[in-house]
């Protein structure tokens, strides 16, 4: 997928930490954090069913059939758009950076940042700030298309092009003005020139990096696309500070947001830490779901929260930078001997590579997908047991993982191929059987993920 200006922005920021566009979903930072169907596709609703639960002397529903069921030829439809959309946005990116090399465009942005300014700083952010445009501009009509114009084609968005595009160019300008007051990608261009092992360097750079911006963007970056206010619903607010305090995690900032102004999707998450934690959610999500979905929906992120995958997530992927980090370096070495001539640069620490290295990172980051996925299904797997063993809301947890992925329309039963290379969240078929299925409580059984605090 050809990523939305605010991703394009966070990657450009973090082009010193490794993989750190897998790890936000990972980690439940902010944009992600509820329990999606599977892909990292959002949410949302349908009519309320019955589930007739052991003992409970209900009629038996078949929730498998109805997820099922709801993957009608138009969802199908909207699922291939975006799995085709996927691939042809990474052939895209690859041909834009091949052409920024080839053609030399990329040296000749280099050549006029050097002409305008004296400094590293400086010449760093005038080729950043170019660059930044002159993609953006290219690749817009694929973000266009996959952003905006797909959603509202199959019902899934109701944002006006102006609101979207505003939050487009708020994306653009607060990646460059945080490569002004935090440069990293000049930093990381620095180690590659004085560090041999220059890739180590940018590894273990992308943890403090990684913790920052965990810390930072619930605070100062998300209130800048909406409004985030203490949650209005008393009673439903106390259930969900009573679950979090049975839980064993701080639930005094709970709030919601004004999503609707962008997605009929539905979302909720755990985000933050220390004095930036808190737990949000979506209008949207408060409109569709009854209290018990919504106390499930939390249960399974306050689960990320308290089994640490926040910290477990940083570290998995910083272990797995060194290696992306390093086969890029080979890849960048091995062409800049190639064909660094014709490109204009002849080392790898000239900001007229920048096109390479993200296109590297980008093929190594492929490779490397089905392993982060791997990781973040089990985590979301985890979370799933550790809301089920909080709540004891079978029934409950079963319509919300209908709910939350009726109207994501994603496959619920995908090919493998798929699910390795484009599932962060179990299919959801796999999501709502286990949920009818698992109750160990019942049968004396000690819990496999929430273990009360004593």
């Amino acid at each position: 997928m050809i990523p939305s200006v605010r991703a394009v922005a966070w990657r450009m920021l973090i082009a010193l930490a490794a993989g750190i566009v897998l790890l936000i979903p990972a980690v439940a930072c902010s944009q992600g954090g509820a329990p999606a169907p599977s892909d990292s596709t959002a949410p949302s609703a349908i009519s309320e069913v019955s589930l007739g639960v052991p003992g409970s002397g209900g009629p038996a529903h078949d929730y498998v059939a109805e997820v099922r069921a709801n993957y009608t030829p138009e969802a199908k439809a909207y699922f291939t758009r975006n799995v085709v959309l996927d691939f042809i946005g990474l052939g895209y990116g690859i041909i834009v950076a091949l052409i920024l090399l080839f053609s030399r465009l990329s040296a000749r942005i280099r050549d006029f940042a050097h002409e305008k300014a004296k400094g590293r700083y400086l010449r760093m952010l005038i080729y950043l700030t170019i660059y930044s445009l002159l993609t953006y501009v290219v690749t817009f009509p694929l973000v266009w298309y996959q952003g905006f114009a797909l959603e509202h084609q199959y019902q899934l968005s109701n944002q006006s092009f102006g609101k979207w595009f505003g939050d487009e160019m708020k994306g653009l300008v607060i990646g460059i003005v945080f490569s002004a007051v935090i440069p990293l990608v000049m930093l990381a261009y620095l180690a590659m020139e004085k560090v041999r092992l220059w890739w180590v360097a940018l590894a273990i750079g992308s943890v403090p990096v990684v913790v920052i911006l965990t810390l930072i963007t619930p605070i100062v970056i998300d209130p800048m696309f909406n409004k985030f206010t203490p949650l209005k619903d008393q009673d439903l607010k106390q259930k969900i500070v009573t679950l979090a305090a049975k839980a064993g995690i701080p639930g005094r900032n709970v709030y919601e947001v004004d999503k609707s102004a962008q997605t009929k999707k539905l979302n909720a998450y755990v985000t933050g830490f220390g004095a930036s934690q808190r737990i949000v959610l979506w209008d949207t999500t408060l409109k569709g779901m009854q209290d018990d979905e919504i106390l499930f929906v939390m249960g399974h992120e306050m689960g990320h929260y308290r089994l640490g995958h926040i910290w477990k997530g940083i570290a998995y992927f910083s272990v797995l930078s060194f290696g992306l980090f390093f086969l890029s370096g080979l890849m960048m070495t091995w062409a800049v001997r190639r064909f660094g001539e014709r490109w204009g640069f002849r080392e790898l620490y000239d900001i007229a590579s920048i096109p390479l290295f993200g296109l590297a990172l980008s093929l190594v980051g492929l490779v490397a997908q089905p392993l982060t996925n791997l990781y973040t299904r089990s985590i979301e797997h985890q979370s799933d047991t550790f809301a089920l063993e909080v709540t004891h809301s079978n029934d409950a947890g079963a319509r919300a993982f209908i709910k939350l992925g009726a109207q994501n329309k994603s496959n619920p039963e995908p090919p493998a191929v798929l699910k390795w290379f484009r599932y962060s969240h179990p299919p959801l078929v796999e999501r709502v059987r286990y949920a009818m299925e698992y109750r160990p409580w019942e049968e004396g059984k000690p819990n496999a993920a929430f273990h009360p605090k004593e």
